[in-house]
């Protein structure tokens, strides 16, 4: 079920972040299940964490998230404010992922992958 606060049942979600894998100065960070206004702040302060570290490059991995909601949207946008142009990559989304990115017009402004190796090696923002 979920938790009950004012009279409002509050789903229960796992954490955002599955996992952070280093690869050669890159770091790639898997996400999984609904990211939402939930589990937003979650992935902001994972995402906070992993930016501090200064990255060259951060890859998120879409490829296990069902769901993405303009809050979560948001704290993309907010990460790739803070590592510059073409600091984040997302990689792997699904259809209704990709779907709420093309949508919301931030494909324009999100480089988007197929997969996390060509988001590791592609060079330059423009988006997929």
């Amino acid at each position: 079920m979920g938790d009950v606060t004012d009279d409002h049942v509050v789903p229960r979600r796992e954490h955002p972040v599955l996992g952070v894998d280093d690869r050669d100065g890159a770091l790639v960070v898997r996400l999984r299940g609904e990211i939402d206004l939930y589990n937003a702040e979650e992935l902001r302060a994972s995402l906070a964490q992993a930016i501090a570290g200064k990255p060259g490059r951060l890859v998120i991995d879409l490829s296990l998230v069902e769901f993405v909601d303009s809050t979560a949207l948001g704290v993309l946008i907010e990460a790739r404010a803070k590592l510059g142009h073409d600091g984040l990559r997302l990689a792997a989304p699904k259809l209704e992922t990709r779907r709420a990115l093309e949508v919301s017009g931030l494909e324009r402004h999100l480089p988007v992958d197929d997969t996390v190796e060509e988001a590791l090696t592609n060079h330059g923002s423009d988006a997929r």
